[in-house]
């Protein structure tokens, strides 16, 4: 009893010994002038606060250890600073000025850095930028990125592509945890608004070290919006219009943040209808959404935790054929309705000199899907639906034909050991228990639990010239299928990489990682078909594990007005899973069925970015990116997006009444994808413009800030590659005139 009392005295004058500020001057490098409004961030804390009219900052209730804290404004080069608490010192901090646009926190990967600092090439895009792109949706915003593509059905449904690989090769994160909605179904979008999110961070390639199963092709990481400020309130409304789709997108969202307890809220509901292409609109490719988040934050000198909810609740027409021609928003038969819910929780416990962090993520994805075959009397509602189109009517008295309810809580925990000089190192255990349950009368992925476990441990070290990352973990999935089947999958992972300076403007990054993905239940034991995929699939109970070993090089030279950048990359997969047609056809659909085979990815992106002296308010920027994938016969992959070059021209500005003013104009062209699998067919080239313009203005002595976009301006009559709806050949979105309006309080 003596000990216990010991240790837990130990315990507690560890975690109260802790009570530390940072104070500190923000200036001008090169006139030695104060600057108001910088920000200063601590990453680790989510915590941060803005610098008065003398350029000074104050953050207190700081817990001993190391912190990088980040300084950023605009117009001037992202400093971070490392600091080892306790300490008392007073921060006199210079930033340079650049046109070189600001560098953000990396929170995907485990050591938080700049990006500059990283050792793995991660690429991030706020959402603002995404939407002043005219982005409808949050996965259409995604394949602006470089390397990254989506395979949408429509607009309401979209999976990201990294690299060419997709489905259950992209790990999705949102609110800090793992986001599982049944996303190995090629008509399964994200569930997830673009309401709310202040960021995107793409990593392309293996991340099965830090993430587990399902990261071999990359990850996803979707970054919440920050709490605001220390001792701030916040409050804001927004509205969409998207001339193309008659559509809107409107949100409402209120934060505060004290010394210790932080609140955030937000609220938003969007509804399209069809979208227009050149010459019809694509009958049933309406969908309508409300989407609710909230969450509460505690912090204290020794402890952290944020807890969040966020509710998607979505209603999802799936096109077919092109038929009615309206602009009505309500979905017709057949449809989707899912129920989305993530809670989450993100904890930090604050030692002398280590910590401890551990997530937790509950997810529950609710899917429906109706169909005509299962309404009695077709004839007479489809001529109900047209008369009463928007009311409540018998369709909400139907059945489901396919009802599954996923349930899942993964964990996550790491603990961050004592710096030991050059050295930062985390161990860590990840896991997950799942169960899938059918409520309808169709079945076609089995009622099943799925249990992951795993093991990491990854270090940091830190040279004069380089920057060195590597770690080791090791993977258990064990499948239960209540039919009868049971699978377990064991994988050993590893990774290292290497950043040097070659000079004081290149910086070189060299990555070697292996990767894994279990196999999963529709690979498995599906047995159907149903809307959207318009083929029968079946499972193999035979296929094993995907394991993939990439190699990537990545180049980047930055100057005051050029930057320019390489990445290359090759993916070697075996047992690699794919869709095949065996000949067969079951109730008119063609029968599908998985198989596997040793695969190979190759490719990469270029590109550069000019502001050129003394124009440095004008912008231009150009990237290409190429990904090819075979089998080991030289047969070629399905579903590797076409090559593109895309092409953007941006000028800023700021007059008395305008701030952050902005207008571009972008050119996309898309290459003829020949390189087919089997089953699929060409795609032809298309060329795309876009254009936009924006910026702030005061209103009532508050900001109000206005973004205006044009989206395919020639109204070009286009099919993707990677549309559900080629097949059918359907055209994809024509021209689109967008405005958003969102005033801050």
């Amino acid at each position: 009893m003596k000990k216990l009392t010991c240790i837990i005295c130990c315990l507690y004058g560890l975690l109260t010994h802790a009570q530390n500020e940072i104070k500190g001057q923000i200036i001008d490098a090169s006139t030695n002038q104060s600057i108001e409004g910088a920000n200063v961030y601590l990453p680790e804390l989510e915590k941060g606060t803005t610098t008065d009219a003398e350029g000074m900052f104050y953050i207190k209730n700081i817990p001993n250890g190391p912190q990088n804290f980040i300084i950023s404004f605009i117009g001037y080069g992202t400093r971070s600073v490392y600091y080892v608490f306790p300490g008392n010192d007073f921060f006199k901090i210079e930033l340079n000025p650049t046109v070189i646009e600001m560098e953000d926190i990396i929170i995907s990967t485990p050591f938080h850095k700049l990006q500059s600092e990283n050792v793995m090439k991660v690429d991030k895009e706020s959402v603002m930028e995404l939407k002043k792109q005219g982005s409808i949706t949050l996965s259409e915003g995604i394949s602006n990125l470089t390397g990254v593509n989506t395979i949408s059905t429509g607009l309401g449904i979209g999976k990201p592509v990294i690299r060419g690989l997709s489905s259950n090769r992209v790990l999705v994160y949102t609110q800090g945890v793992r986001l599982e909605n049944q996303q190995y179904g090629g008509e399964h979008g994200l569930g997830l608004s673009s309401n709310g999110v202040e960021s995107i961070e793409v990593i392309k390639g293996p991340a099965s070290l830090l993430y587990g199963s399902d990261a071999l092709g990359g990850v996803l990481y979707i970054n919440p919006e920050k709490f605001a400020a220390s001792n701030a309130t916040e409050a804001d409304v927004s509205t969409a219009y998207f001339s193309n789709t008659r559509g809107y997108n409107s949100n409402l969202g209120i934060k505060q943040s004290g010394e210790h307890y932080k609140f955030i809220f937000r609220a938003g509901v969007t509804e399209h209808s069809d979208y227009q292409t050149k010459n019809y609109r694509v009958t049933n490719s309406r969908f309508r959404e409300v989407d609710l988040k909230g969450g509460i934050g505690y912090q204290n000198r020794h402890f952290k935790t944020d807890l969040r909810y966020n509710v998607n609740l979505s209603k999802l027409g799936l096109p077919e054929t092109i038929g009615e021609q309206s602009t009505q928003r309500r979905p017709l038969l057949p449809y989707q309705e899912v129920g989305n819910h993530v809670l989450s929780s993100k904890s930090t416990i604050f030692f002398n000199s280590s910590k401890l962090d551990f997530n937790v993520g509950l997810i529950y994805n609710d899917r429906k899907e109706f169909e005509e075959h299962h309404h009695e009397d077709e004839d007479h509602e489809d001529e109900e639906h047209e008369e009463h189109e928007g009311e409540d009517d018998d369709l909400e008295t139907l059945e489901p034909a396919l009802h599954m309810k996923l349930k899942t809580l993964n964990y996550d925990v790491k603990y961050h050991l004592p710096e030991r000089g050059k050295f930062e190192t985390i161990v860590g255990v990840q896991g997950m228990t799942q169960s899938n349950t059918n409520y309808g009368e169709e079945t076609l992925i089995p009622d099943a639990t799925t249990n992951d476990i795993g093991v990491l441990a990854t270090s940091h070290i830190h040279f004069e010239q380089a920057d060195l990352q590597l770690g080791v973990r090791y993977d258990h999935r064990r499948i239960n299928v209540f039919s009868g089947l049971q699978k377990h999958f064991n994988s050993f992972n590893a990774a290292i990489g290497l950043k040097t300076n070659l000079f004081k403007t290149l910086t070189t990054r060299v990555n070697l990682a292996s990767g894994f993905r279990a196999p999963n239940l529709a690979e498995l034991a599906s047995d159907g078909s149903h809307e959207g995929t318009n083929r029968y699939e079946i499972g193999n109970a035979d296929l094993s594990n995907e394991n993939n070993l990439q190699f990537d090089l990545s180049l980047e030279y930055k100057s005051d007005h050029l930057e320019f950048f390489v990445n290359g990359f090759y993916n070697a997969v075996s047992n690699y899973i794919f869709l095949s047609p065996n000949g067969d056809f079951i109730d008119e659909d063609p029968v599908f069925v998985y198989l596997q085979d040793d695969a190979r990815l190759y490719g990469g992106e270029i590109g550069f970015h000019i502001h050129p002296h003394p124009l440095d308010w004008l912008h231009f920027e150009s990237s290409f990116e190429t990904v090819t994938g075979k089998r080991s016969q030289n047969n070629y992959l399905p579903l590797i997006p076409a090559n593109a070059l895309t092409n953007v021209l941006h000028a800023e500005f700021e007059n008395k009444w305008l701030t952050n003013g902005y207008a571009f104009i972008k050119n996309n062209l898309v290459f003829s994808q020949n390189n087919t699998s089997q089953f699929e067919t060409p795609t032809a080239s298309y060329q795309l413009w876009s254009t936009g313009a924006g910026g702030t203005i005061e209103v009532f002595n508050n900001p109000l800030d206005l973004v205006i976009s044009m989206t395919n301006i020639f109204d070009k009559a286009y099919i993707s590659h990677l549309s559900r709806l080629k097949p059918d050949g359907i055209f994809d979105i024509g021209r689109n005139f967008s405005i958003e309006l969102t005033y801050r309080l």
